[in-house]
């Protein structure tokens, strides 16, 4: 099927370095695809399906769209926002109607032909990918086909390492975006390398999750926290024990130790592994690994293969020993090109020795786990004083009372920055500021108190689960003005 589109594609005028945008939700055509179009030597390049006109238009805008692949009910976006690139209906399985489908049928019914394919370098560009922009305005990644060659290394040499038996006697639920990094590794390029079988989801419902894993037997499930603590909550009348799940795997925002907690003791048979990665790092960074004696639930997992690590310590620009919390720099060839037109950016995170400085605080500890600990943006200096919000978040979320909560600063004559918490309670509850500034005071060290509390009816997350803190310390100050 990929060679059949690949063909169909080249002989519609589709070349190498050409840019191809996948506005797509999950779907079996989704790899195909891609695959199609980085066999041609094409840019791959997606998005979010539920974007607005206005973020495509964002998003796209001054780059040279050759071709567009999305949903049919997106197709009159494209027009409506002046998009001169064609734009082809996608169906979402293989029973999809030829004549409302009638180009994609025919890209997928084209006659293999022979012809020339382009050479390929590692160092082509093979993606351009776009990230979360949780800490400031999104950038596009520059991922090359040398990129993808290490990330399937992950896979090939350290995923399929981890099991006696077969890989492709597992069976993998596709619950998160293909669209998103994490989900592009997994299950666009990285389980086919490995022949598993993978379960599509085209959108997360909680209740048709614990239904396809019992009716396909799903072994390995990867999500992001949101996902995890549906699957937590979720009630049935089975119990919901999913006894065909050997293992969860999580990433893409750190998991509180309660959630934790609340899944290993719902469902006690499944292995629990977090992983850490980025799009800069073409999701590759750390993978958990549990053994009978050595369980870390709350380590993202030992480094990736090909990789080196080092955790600076950014005032006095040295690297940490084991234990010692820093800023985690990556090297290898996982380690993108760099950000779409703008070397100034680049240069910012991509040091003259190729080391990606990721922004994320964290440790290894001596057996050479890796613990993350927050985002150094997101780091409060209080007199001083460094209070990373996770911690602070964790202490918060133990409270009977409270159901969610995120940490921020805000600016203080006094003492430069404080910690400012955002806490959803409890239905029922009337817990007040006061009630929760001492609990936290007696759980932590003097000068990483919560200093104020703002009740909030929601927190504002990514649909990876990393909650938006700029846009809680934005409406604060608004607030206050």
């Amino acid at each position: 099927m990929v060679e059949t589109l690949a063909s169909g594609l080249h002989h519609s005028g589709i070349s190498k370095g050409q840019l191809v945008l996948l506005l797509l939700p999950n779907s079996i055509f989704f790899p195909i695809i891609l695959l199609g179009i980085l066999s041609l030597g094409a840019i791959v390049t997606t998005m979010n399906p539920l974007s607005s006109p206005q973020e495509i238009q964002k998003q796209t805008a001054g780059e040279r769209l050759t071709l567009v692949f999305s949903t049919l009910e997106k197709v009159g976006i494209f027009d409506s926002i002046g998009g001169a690139a064609p734009v082809i209906p996608v169906p979402e399985d293989l029973s999809y109607d030829s004549l409302q489908f009638q180009i994609f049928h025919m890209l997928m019914s084209c006659k293999q032909q022979i012809f020339i394919k382009p050479a390929i370098r590692q160092s082509d560009t093979a993606a351009v990918i776009f990230t979360s922009g949780t800490s400031g305005s999104s950038k596009g990644a520059i991922l090359t086909h040398g990129n993808f060659i290490s990330m399937m290394e992950l896979f090939v040499r350290f995923e399929a390492s981890q099991y006696e038996k077969e890989s492709f006697e597992d069976v993998y639920l596709a619950a998160i975006p293909m669209f998103h990094v994490y989900g592009m590794s997994l299950f666009v390029l990285g389980l086919l390398s490995l022949g598993s079988a993978v379960v599509v989801m085209r959108r997360f419902d909680v209740q048709e999750a614990v239904k396809a894993i019992d009716r396909y037997r799903v072994t390995h499930v990867h999500l992001v926290p949101p996902i995890m603590a549906a699957l937590v909550r979720v009630k049935d009348a089975t119990g919901c024990v999913l006894s065909s799940l050997k293992q969860v795997s999580c990433g893409a925002a750190p998991l509180s130790q309660k959630l934790i907690k609340d899944f290993l003791l719902r469902f006690q048979h499944v292995d629990l592994i977090q992983g850490y990665g980025l799009t800069e790092s073409a999701a590759v960074g750390t993978r958990g690994f549990n053994t009978k004696n050595c369980k870390k639930y709350e380590s993202t997992g030992l480094l990736a293969p090909n990789m080196e690590a080092k955790v600076m310590d950014r005032e006095s620009g040295t690297s940490l020993p084991p234990g010692k919390a820093g800023e985690l720099w990556l090297r290898g060839p996982a380690i993108m090109k760099g950000y779409l037109n703008d070397e100034e950016a680049t240069a910012s995170i991509i040091d003259k020795n190729g080391w990606l400085k990721t922004g994320d605080i964290g440790y290894f500890d001596q057996d050479g786990y890796f613990f993350i600990m927050d985002r150094l943006k997101d780091v409060i200096k209080y007199k001083g004083f460094q209070v990373v919000p996770a911690d602070l978040e964790s202490v918060l979320i133990t409270h009977a009372e409270i159901i969610d909560a995120a940490v921020t600063s805000a600016m203080d004559v006094e003492a430069g920055e404080i910690p400012v918490a955002f806490v959803v309670r409890g239905h029922g509850s009337n817990i007040s500021s006061a009630e929760i500034i001492k609990f936290v005071a007696m759980k932590v060290a003097p000068y990483k108190k919560v200093r104020r509390v703002v009740f909030v009816p929601s927190i504002p997350r990514s649909p990876t689960g990393k909650i938006m803190r700029r846009e809680l310390k934005s409406s604060y100050c608004a607030s206050r003005l």
